[in-house]
């Protein structure tokens, strides 16, 4: 048999972005690297051709799955090791049977994620998006500072939904700035919420009290629209919503309804829909600030997810434990 095949099923755009000549380096000292002849990597034809005799799969957004039959164009792959943090678009029932491995690179994104969660999370609470868009839209200056009254971080109740790796690092960051920090997380005991210095909490006790509301908990049956309107009615008024996690946690018509209400002030990173239609009614609403779904898009972020990938592959290789592998069993409680 040949030495290792590195197949990378991403689109140039990802390589780009995530592999610089330092981490494309890294990567081919690890094996022969392959490269899709076309740029579609979600063509399920094009994965099977490019992964017929790899050891080891790179993938990005866009990826097509391994479905069975591409596992059957592909006997020697053993290992699926993703640029990003969630796994579900790319794993599948069949890999899983095969035995094909799957780590990720979410840990090295964590960072990235919660420091955009503290910038959207002082933005709101500094009403920047609210004097943005009427200086935009070309309201006079008085009527431009005439927005609702203004907090500041320190001192404030802070409410963090998933103690997950993005929300331990936003809650590191509001901690750090002064704010006192309610954590609602089934998984979370006591010790730990001890070590990370914050209170323990229901999700309906952490709404009621808390002026920001993060979100960082992975999809699964139970935390799928978590958030409806029974939930942000407990919100007291001039609270603030921020989502970098995933637009599911989220009943959007619920949260449409109570922006449109002005009740409450929201910064969004996901959707329902991406891209956001243009004509979207969130695009139009002055209490909310709005980003493309690109929160972890840091240089740094990329760079260090490029550096646990090759890590992992190099782990792999040598038969030694992978530091970030996803398991069926961890599937079930992972974004």
């Amino acid at each position: 048999m040949s030495g290792p095949i590195v197949a990378v099923a991403v689109t140039p755009q990802v390589r780009s972005l995530f592999f610089d000549a330092d981490a494309w380096a890294a990567l081919r000292r690890l094996g022969e690297v392959r490269l899709p002849a076309g740029d579609d990597v979600g063509d399920e034809d094009v994965l099977a051709r490019l992964l017929a005799d790899a050891d080891v799969v790179v993938t990005g957004w866009g990826t097509a799955p391994l479905t069975a039959r591409v596992l059957a164009a592909a006997p020697r792959l053993r290992l699926l090791a993703h640029t990003g943090a969630s796994v579900k678009p790319f794993v599948t029932p069949a890999s899983f049977a095969r035995g094909v491995r799957v780590t990720q690179a979410g840990d090295a994104m964590a960072y990235a994620v919660g420091e955009q969660a503290l910038a959207l999370t002082l933005s709101l609470l500094h009403r920047l998006h609210r004097f943005d868009h009427a200086l935009r839209t070309g309201a006079d200056w008085a009527a431009a500072k005439a927005a609702p009254p203004r907090r500041e971080l320190r001192g404030a109740t802070v409410g963090v939904v998933g103690a997950s790796r993005t929300g331990r690092a936003y809650l590191a960051l509001v901690r750090a700035l002064g704010a006192r920090v309610l954590v609602a997380d089934p998984y979370l005991d006591a010790g730990d919420a001890a070590a990370l210095g914050v209170e323990r909490v229901g999700l309906d006790d952490l709404l009621t009290r808390s002026l920001v509301v993060s979100l960082h908990a992975p999809v699964l049956p139970e935390t799928t629209g978590m958030i409806s309107a029974r939930e942000l009615a407990l919100m007291p008024d001039g609270a603030l919503l921020v989502n970098t996690a995933r637009a599911a946690l989220v009943d959007e018509a619920a949260l449409l309804a109570a922006l449109r209400g002005g009740r409450l002030d929201a910064a969004l990173d996901v959707f329902d829909a991406e891209p956001l239609p243009t004509g979207h009614p969130f695009r139009a609403l002055p209490n909310v600030l709005l980003t493309p779904h690109e929160s972890a898009g840091t240089v740094q972020s990329r760079r260090r997810a490029a550096a646990s990938v090759c890590a992992e592959i190099d782990r792999f290789l040598r038969g030694e434990p992978l530091r970030h592998e996803v398991t069926v069993e961890l599937l079930g409680t992972t974004g």
